[in-house]
């Protein structure tokens, strides 16, 4: 390689951190198709949990995962204060002070990779390094990618480079934050590049055993807050009784992902259901599932609900956690693309009422389709790179 080929070479760092699996999930899209578009080009992805204490970590991922799940309600309140705190409250000074201290190693990491850009997929690592970029202790020009369909205080900061927006109402709460608006790029959040790719429904379904011609419905999650999936699964089945046979002939793809117990329920559950329900476990196709799918039933994660808008689906949105996840409900709820289902005997209900109504059902996967961004990381990359040149 010539010594130009190798000046010309570039560094893009991705932080994320594994507080729920989104943030990781959007880094490893742009990376991915980094990969494919410019192999000449080092993008590194790191989580930053991997340079802090095991304390901190603890606080900050397990905590956080442990309140999510058993007090949401506490986990609400905890966002929306923290959004409204003032940034000089002793609460907050303490908590950068905190972050400071934890956040030597991965300091110490970024100077030995000596990235040309970084691109933060998360609000802690953007918080860290502005503070270096205010000292001048950091150079590389410094990206965020906003990884919900609203934006929380935490997100935003000085010295960064641009932002990166889900959509125009996170675009316009930036501006509203004094960012300027050539610094915002509404490009949505980075999905893996499979999802920009034109799947076959017939061959997808073939390849899983199902029959593209049956209306199909895709169970998605834990069913935090509706039950285990297998009760969640059941009831869904029986709803041909409440549809005169209408839905006898639908079938239920079930994702169970890492959850060896409620697999193993679904698939007991699926001896009773031949041909009607399919239970995986952890899959790296959802795009080709999805391919299969009428109807996603799913929690609103901003990464889930941007791979159901680009494979143009409409969502029934479970018992969403209040914060992000609620602020994600009502952006696919306004946009007239998703329902909410806030236990398992609305979401029966919801099911029912779109089984019934094949044009609304058609409508809003026509709608959800036109809002899908599936370039997203292909748009955020390119930004980046070229902004280096």
């Amino acid at each position: 390689m010539t010594e130009n080929a190798k000046k010309s070479e570039k560094t893009i760092l991705l932080l994320s951190v594994s507080a729920g699996a989104g943030h990781a999930r959007a880094a490893e899209a742009i990376r991915a198709y980094a990969e494919l578009a410019d192999p000449s080009c080092r993008v590194i992805h790191l989580d930053v949990m991997d340079y802090v204490t095991t304390g901190f970590r603890k606080i900050y991922t397990d905590f956080y995962m442990r309140l999510v799940n058993r007090a949401p309600t506490l986990w609400g309140y905890l966002y929306n204060y923290s959004n409204d705190a003032r940034s000089d409250s002793s609460m907050e000074k303490l908590r950068r002070s905190l972050e400071r201290w934890n956040a030597k190693a991965l300091l110490r990491e970024i100077a030995n990779l000596h990235p040309d850009a970084i691109i933060c997929t998360h609000f802690l690592p953007a918080e860290m390094l502005a503070r270096l970029i205010a000292r001048r202790e950091l150079h590389c020009p410094v990206w965020v990618q906003v990884t919900d369909f609203d934006l929380h205080r935490m997100w935003v900061h000085a010295g960064i480079a641009g932002y990166f927006a889900a959509n125009q109402e996170v675009a316009f709460r930036l501006r509203a934050h004094g960012i300027a608006a050539n610094a915002i790029h509404v490009t949505g959040i980075p999905i893996m590049p499979a999802f920009a790719q034109t799947l076959s429904r017939a061959v997808c379904a073939q390849e899983f055993g199902l029959d593209p011609s049956r209306l199909t419905i895709l169970l998605m999650g834990g069913g935090a807050g509706l039950g285990n999936l297998d009760e969640l699964a059941a009831r869904l089945l029986e709803l041909r009784i409440d549809l005169e046979n209408t839905c006898s002939q639908c079938q239920l793809v079930v994702l169970a992902g890492k959850n060896l117990k409620s697999l193993q329920a679904l698939q007991s559950l699926a001896q009773f259901y031949p041909k009607r329900l399919f239970p995986f476990g952890f899959t790296s196709q959802v795009e080709r599932l999805m391919a299969c799918a009428d109807l996603v039933v799913t929690k609103p994660g901003g990464l889930t609900t941007s791979e159901c808008l680009a494979m143009g689906l409409p969502m029934i949105v479970n018992a969403p956690i209040p914060g992000q996840e609620e602020r994600n409900a009502d952006f696919v709820m306004e946009q007239g693309v998703a329902l909410k289902a806030v236990d398992a005997l609305a979401l029966a209900y919801r099911v029912q009422e779109l089984i019934a109504q094949p044009d609304k059902l058609s409508n809003m996967a026509a709608r959800a389709k036109s809002l899908g961004k599936p370039n997203a990381a292909k748009t955020v990359f390119e930004h980046v790179l070229s902004s280096l040149i």
